[in-house]
């Protein structure tokens, strides 16, 4: 299988000023780092007439280079870009702040990601980033300038210039022998479309055109510095999900196997669960215990073997204990994934044989739950089915979150092998046409809870294709009044219907509980007035029974 090959070259030179602030960089790793995150080149340049200019630039091109690679593998190219680059922001208008030598110091960026078959820009400022394509040039970015009568357009955005940091974004196909041309506005600005044009035509490498278009750009008389960075596209991998499990998607799918049965040196033990599409078997591997997951060999459509791909894709990077681990084989022939097998049974399960869960044991599945949902979250991915049939509770008290099916992260938008969510575990906005996000998984956690430590759902059982009505949620003490009132108040809280009253993060609600009594939430039990005022509801009753009498006495004397 084809890798992507990319030549880079970069030119950049002072030019009429008496100190270069441009700045330019590039990462280009290998292996599965490249397959997962690309090759990254970036320009910047230093506002001009600023102090610090210089250090503005290379600071947010270093730190862009080096940051980016640290975010998760499961974020979008432009989640990672944002996360970085507001990070690069915030701290330029702090240093600003706190020192009369760095005020006003600011840079343009324009970054270009080279990953798999596709390129993607993200850009602020007036540096350019171009495509050059059958001998035809495309600007890929937008100026981001105020048109002055005296000066040079006048910038509107730039790193360091505003709190409010908005990045223009842009992507598309690769294609073999693209060229990207990533350049300041020295050399855009002296050469002009047309003449950078000619020297790419002109110049079969990358390393020439690059060093071309800052020489003329120069000898064209440009007033300010000129950078140059070209990458010429020399093969371009197969369009995947990510490259290394392009071949997942080409394999047949298994037959329905039996117990006894063997595949790719697999035996099968038992069939663990199946549902309208996927299959879930416990095979042996020799001695070792593992779970087989796959597709009814009547559920192999396109769309639906892209889920599952993209499943495996989440599941691999998951590392922790409370998940189940992939198992990579490679004598696998057929179109399925291994996992590592966990003693223990569903919360559901022991829910079904009639387990009566203690306050302290609801509370430490709700830690283990929330850590490892945070993790997900950490990782950019949301569940979007927390429920107690997908919480395994082992022999030893560990948690674990099965099936990632219908999981979600912001990096790929792939159809579902199934409809996300279970009804009585959905958030109300989810019914309303909301996307699933980090709340609607706490909600899910929140009702979880709910369900061990009174076997009811805060809003009612919700049937499939239900329309529910949501009002407030019924308090857990009054299907069981030992729930000590600070627990009661977490719940409800996780559980409420306005998803701005709900907790934000795993780690928020994790506090909460781990606080417990000796910190409380602020929101206290509801107690029926007639519980805490008994005198006093009594005498209303009977101030209302006198009235009711004298009206009667009144309305039978009038007749």
């Amino acid at each position: 299988m084809s890798v992507l090959q990319i030549d880079i070259a970069h030119s950049t030179l002072t030019g009429l000023r008496s100190r270069n602030e441009d700045y330019v960089g590039a990462v280009a790793p290998e292996g599965s780092e490249l397959a997962a995150k690309g090759m990254l080149l970036a320009v910047a340049d230093g506002v001009g007439g600023h102090a610090q200019g210089r250090e503005a630039a290379e600071y947010a091109v270093r730190n862009l280079l080096g940051d980016y690679y640290a975010t998760p593998e499961t974020w979008s190219v432009a989640k990672s870009f944002d996360t970085v680059l507001i990070a690069i922001n915030r701290w330029l208008l702090a240093t600003a702040r706190r020192s009369r030598e760095y005020a006003g110091m600011a840079t343009t960026l324009t970054a270009l990601v080279l990953r798999g078959s596709r390129y993607h820009v993200a850009h602020v400022g007036d540096s350019r980033a171009y495509l050059w394509r059958g001998g035809k040039l495309t600007q890929l970015t937008e100026d981001h300038t105020w048109p002055h009568p005296e000066l040079n357009n006048v910038l509107r955005r730039a790193l360091g210039l505003d709190q409010h940091l908005v990045v223009d974004h842009a992507d598309g196909e690769l294609a073999a022998d693209d060229r990207f041309v990533l350049v300041t506005d020295g050399v855009w600005g002296a050469l002009g479309d047309a003449g950078m044009n000619k020297l790419l035509a002109r110049h079969a490498t990358a390393e020439a055109a690059a060093d071309a278009l800052a020489l003329e750009a120069v000898r064209q008389g440009a007033s300010d510095n000129c950078t140059a960075l070209v990458a010429q596209v020399l093969t371009v991998p197969q369009a995947d999900l990510r490259d290394w499990l392009d071949g997942a998607q080409k394999l047949p799918l298994p037959p329905p196997l039996k117990p006894g049965d063997e595949i790719d040196g697999l035996r099968v033990i038992e069939l663990l669960h199946e549902s309208r599409l996927t299959l879930l078997y416990k095979m042996a591997l020799g001695n070792e215990i593992l779970v087989l997951k796959t597709l009814r060999p009547e559920a192999g459509d396109t769309e639906s073997i892209a889920a599952l791909v993209h499943e495996e894709w989440l599941a691999r990077r998951v590392l922790a204990p409370c998940f189940p681990q992939v198992i990579s084989h490679p004598s696998r022939s057929r179109l399925y994934y291994l996992m590592t097998w966990h003693e223990g049974e569903s919360l559901k399960a022991r829910l079904a044989r009639g387990h009566r869960f203690g306050i302290d044991e609801v509370t430490a599945i709700g830690l283990r739950l929330l850590k490892g949902v945070g993790l997900l979250h950490q990782l950019g991915i949301v569940h979007r089915d927390i429920k107690p049939d997908n919480v395994q509770l082992g022999t030893q008290g560990q948690v674990t979150i099965l099936d990632l099916g219908v999981a979600a992260s912001d990096g790929d938008q792939l159809r579902e092998i199934n409809n996300p969510g279970t009804p009585s575990y959905m958030a109300p906005e989810l019914f309303a046409g909301s996307a699933a996000n980090i709340g609607s998984d706490l909600y899910a956690c929140g009702v979880t809870l709910y369900e061990l430590l009174t076997r009811k759902y805060p809003y009612g059982e919700i049937e499939p294709f239900q329309k529910p009505r949501f009002t407030q949620p019924v308090p857990p003490s009054r299907y069981r009044p030992d729930i000590p009132a600070w627990l009661e108040a977490v719940v409800l809280k996780a559980c409420v219907r306005e998803p701005r009253e709900r907790f934000e993060t795993a780690e928020e609600f994790a506090l909460a509980l781990e606080r417990g009594a000796y910190r409380p939430l602020a929101s206290p039990r509801h107690v029926p007035l007639m519980a805490r005022r008994p005198e006093l509801v009594l005498k209303v009753l009977l101030a209302i029974s006198v009235l009711l009498n004298l009206v009667l006495v009144f309305w039978a004397s009038k007749r």
